[in-house]
């Protein structure tokens, strides 16, 4: 992914939207490397087409194994079904209100995002800057 200007602000986060078309066409293991390499950087990913379940399972298992102590918590991840109903709005496109299964995803990393609610309409979450 190309990385953006650094910012001058060092306690801004930075919140990555990736776009379904740019994830279309990619092995899992390079969508997995995407949103890691993101997440290590200290970012927020958010997906607008969310992973399939075993994209998930594998993204899970990815993070376990670079896990360590000194450097990486691992991440926090929130998924949202998309509605019934189409929704032409612009928060109705950011949250991928389209009709199909797709799904919008949440990915941050575990010592930065804190999940403070989730119902079918809104994640709430905290974010600080470590």
């Amino acid at each position: 992914m190309p990385k953006a200007k650094k910012k001058d602000d060092a306690g801004g986060v930075q919140i990555d939207l990736i776009s379904g078309e740019r994830m279309d066409g990619l092995a899992c293991m390079e969508k997995i490397r995407m949103i890691l390499d993101g997440v290590h950087d200290g970012n927020i990913v958010i997906l607008e087409e969310g992973l399939s379940p075993e994209e998930e399972s594998k993204l899970i298992e990815v993070t376990m194994a670079e896990i360590s102590p000194d450097e990486f918590n691992g991440i926090e991840i929130e998924t949202y079904p998309r509605s019934e109903s189409r929704d032409s709005s612009l928060f109705g496109r950011i949250m991928g209100s389209d009709g199909d299964q797709q799904k919008l995803t949440v990915i941050g990393p575990a010592n930065q995002i804190e999940t403070l609610h989730k119902d079918e309409t809104l994640i709430s979450a905290l974010v600080s800057r470590n």
